[in-house]
């Protein structure tokens, strides 16, 4: 018996190829003759296509006390129609494999469908439908108040959503819509009925003023034919965008204690507004405020959650509130939660974080970690084709050019580390922000008021 030669043969290890250029897709921009605007933009082998639709509806235009009807409008958009009863509707939508929602912000209402491409044409249909003969019943509109009514108490009852109602109560006017929650408050939401949602709806929806967002594989799809059958037969009066009024607040350094009598921890919220997209430092801010706190390897979480252990993690952002053909505001914030003993100690470090950044400056591995994050995980952060119409419609709103968010890849990607420590440097001055902690008073009023960072104010939780 003899032993069984094997002969390997032993193929060459594939190489790597050459990294593709990416950048943010660019939509094709075109008008219905309706006066709707339409951003198409082709994304191959992305079968469930997204659309966004923008309405010019904003906060600041509902009635004086009935803060919450555009929210409730919003709602109601998709709980029926003068053709098909809530249920009725929900059922097309589900037939086609669709999905709807819509939600009320300072900008406007956004509308969001998503459904599978060979199903676009009857959900467009759906979606004409309840933008052109939305019911308002007045049993659904009761319904949806009282939904919203027993909201209020659980948003009450969350600490961080708590911290943003106050927050925007110390910042703004009283007279200024951003002053007072989105969604209104008890009062005023119970004041809204089916008369004042669709006087509401009379008044700021309509297609001249709106702008719908199509994102996914269009290429077995004539897409114009479709709009034209769908959308295209939504009509309405042509009208003017409202103006947008210029945004004023009062950042005064200071320390708001919402008193939670026992709590175990503080939530804190510590914020500014500053500017937005618009502003040519935007890019330089965002860099310097992920090198703050956008991650766990940031300053703060290095300092808060390494070093010290007082929280799971503090979070530095800067967030558009509202912007216009020239410029609006952000909201410039640090949050998270530390435990109640250590919240006075978690505070003091915050602080000399701030000082520290503002004396030596961000380092150069600092800016190329953040640009490595921010710029590379661009191509995975849309890869679905409702992260791309989100982002374009948020462009819309912000009275952005369609091309804004590709050229922010390659600003931040130019952008230095001297400019970034400016730009951070100037978003998060330390005599300059407001504090708002949801905690135990009794414990935490002395060792925040030792600390000098602003006067201290207590309020009922």
């Amino acid at each position: 018996m003899t032993d069984a030669v094997v002969t390997m043969e032993f193929h060459p290890q594939p190489a790597a190829g050459t990294a593709k250029p990416w950048a943010f897709p660019a939509p094709e921009r075109g008008t219905l003759p309706n006066g709707l605007t339409v951003l198409r933009c082709h994304r191959p082998g992305q079968q469930v296509v997204a659309v966004e639709m923008f309405l010019a509806a904003p906060l600041e235009a509902e009635p004086e006390g009935l803060d919450g009807v555009a929210t409730i409008m919003a709602r109601a958009l998709t709980e029926g129609t003068d053709k098909h009863s809530a249920e009725e509707f929900a059922a097309e939508l589900e037939r086609c494999g669709a999905t709807i929602d819509a939600h009320a912000d300072h900008p406007g209402v956004r509308v969001s469908l998503e459904v599978p491409v060979s199903r676009l044409p009857k959900a467009l249909s759906l979606l004409a439908e309840a933008l052109r003969a939305p019911a308002f019943a007045d049993s659904e509109v009761e319904r949806l108040v009282r939904n919203r009514l027993d909201e209020i108490p659980h948003e009450q009852a969350n600490p961080a959503r708590r911290a943003a109602k106050q927050l925007s109560k110390e910042l703004f006017p009283a007279a200024a819509r951003m002053s007072r929650p989105r969604q209104g408050t008890e009062e005023t939401v119970a004041a809204i009925d089916a008369a004042a949602v669709r006087a509401f709806y009379e008044a700021y929806v309509r297609p001249s003023t709106a702008v719908t967002v199509i994102v996914g594989d269009l290429s077995g799809t004539d897409l114009d034919a479709v709009l034209a059958d769908t959308l295209g037969d939504w009509t309405g009066d042509r009208a003017e965008p409202r103006p947008v009024p210029p945004i004023t607040a009062d950042d005064s350094g200071r320390v708001v204690i919402v008193d939670r009598p026992g709590a175990v921890q503080t939530q804190l919220l510590i914020g500014r507004i500053g500017p937005d997209r618009h502003d040519r430092v935007w890019a330089a801010q965002v860099l310097g405020t992920y090198c703050l706190g956008g991650t766990l390897t940031s300053r703060l979480d290095r300092v808060l959650r390494e070093e010290k252990g007082y929280t799971y993690g503090v979070r530095a952002f800067g967030q558009v509130l509202r912007s216009g053909p020239d410029g609006g505001a952000a909201m410039l914030a640090i949050s998270g939660s530390v435990d109640t003993p250590n919240t006075g100690p978690a505070l003091e470090d915050l602080w000399k974080v701030l000082r520290t950044l503002a004396a030596e400056g961000l380092t150069d591995d600092e800016r190329e970690a953040a640009v490595h994050n921010l710029v590379g995980v661009a191509p995975l952060k849309y890869e679905t084709a409702a992260a791309v119409a989100g982002t374009l419609a948020d462009q819309v709103e912000q009275f952005l050019p369609d091309d804004y968010q590709a050229q922010l890849y390659a600003m931040l990607a130019a952008t230095g580390t001297v400019e970034a420590t400016a730009a951070v440097v100037s978003a998060f001055p330390a005599d300059r922000l407001v504090t708002v902690l949801v905690g135990d008073a009794a414990t935490i009023e002395e060792p925040v008021r030792a600390l000098g960072i602003g006067e201290v104010t207590v309020v009922a939780g």
